[in-house]
């Protein structure tokens, strides 16, 4: 049994870290649309601890496993991820000096499985075909198989996930843009858009929420889940989406090459893809103040971002 002392220390080094998560920059998106009645913002996210906005679930899953007692320091913290929840993992593991093991589908980015090992995760391939949805499954008979072994955090699963953006994103946007009419996100664990969703709603009313998707199955956007094909996640609340938009992946990859020919910094697919739904949305609407999420920036996608940019 763990002791006294050692939970202890883990909780006063969670308070070291809890200040570099969150609080991250808002962007006025522009030249994108040319609606000049319809603005759009978005959240920086990879300017917080382990660069990108699963630092903001992987915080608040590991601080209240810690303080229910469920990971202790005897334990090893257990999940499936496509790349950026299990950076932040082991970002987060590696101060708090606990170890980590990530079950990741074989064809993530060659950036995260460096990070990975660097940060001195444990690293279980799964088959890229199978993609999050096997590797949740052969976290989940791991976790079953050797309980006394792994504190299973099941992201998809954790209610601490879309908790961290009730708490956390939604509280920071209502502070930033209180007057705000629309967010949009994708959806991969769900947490995101369920979270922030849930407590702008309750903040007003009148916010229409939007959900973004794949248009089809065999899609390229890296973590994000086409409903219709996949395991849904547990947390993800079918009554929270005014309405779902689809993103093609060509298009939002488009949107790589565009953002940094106006800003001068590359984005994730994921951030251009959220751009790309943001973009869809205010063509269709005759005003309104968008808000959405670039989840990281290109830092972890060297291949892809070099086949949409024009730069080496």
């Amino acid at each position: 049994m763990p002791t006294l002392t050692a939970t202890n220390s883990l909780s006063t080094k969670l308070a070291t870290i809890e200040p570099h998560i969150g609080n991250t920059p808002l962007l006025r998106i522009e030249g994108f649309h040319d609606n000049e009645n319809v603005q759009i913002f978005a959240k920086l996210e990879w300017k917080q601890l382990s660069g990108s906005v699963k630092a903001r679930a992987a915080y608040n899953i590991i601080k209240n496993a810690i303080l229910e007692n469920k990971l202790t320091p005897d334990k090893i913290l257990l999940d499936a991820s496509s790349g950026n929840t299990g950076i932040a993992y082991a970002t987060i593991g590696k101060e708090l000096g606990l170890n980590v093991t990530i079950l990741l589908p074989e064809n993530a980015s060659s950036e995260r499985k460096e990070i990975l090992k660097s940060l001195g995760a444990e690293i279980i391939y799964t088959s890229k075909f199978g993609g999050t949805d096997e590797a949740q499954d052969a976290a989940k008979e791991l976790a079953e198989r050797y309980p006394e072994k792994y504190f299973y955090a099941d992201q998809y699963s954790n209610e601490n996930n879309w908790k961290a953006h009730y708490h956390g994103t939604a509280e920071e946007i209502i502070h930033e843009k209180p007057q705000l009419d629309y967010f949009i996100a994708g959806l991969g664990t769900t947490g995101t858009f369920v979270g922030t969703s849930r407590k702008l709603k309750e903040y007003n009313t009148n916010i229409q929420t939007i959900a973004l998707q794949p248009d089809f199955a065999l899609h390229a956007l890296e973590g994000w889940k086409h409903l219709e094909t996949v395991t849904v996640p547990k947390i993800y609340d079918e009554t929270i989406a005014d309405r779902i938009l689809e993103v093609n992946t060509l298009i939002s990859h488009q949107y790589i090459a565009k953002f940094y020919e106006y800003y001068g910094f590359p984005i994730s697919p994921s951030s251009a893809a959220n751009i790309a739904g943001a973009v869809q949305l205010a063509k269709q609407i005759e005003k309104g103040t968008i808000i959405t999420i670039l989840p990281d920036n290109a830092d972890k996608y060297g291949d892809v971002i070099k086949k949409n940019m024009s730069y080496d």
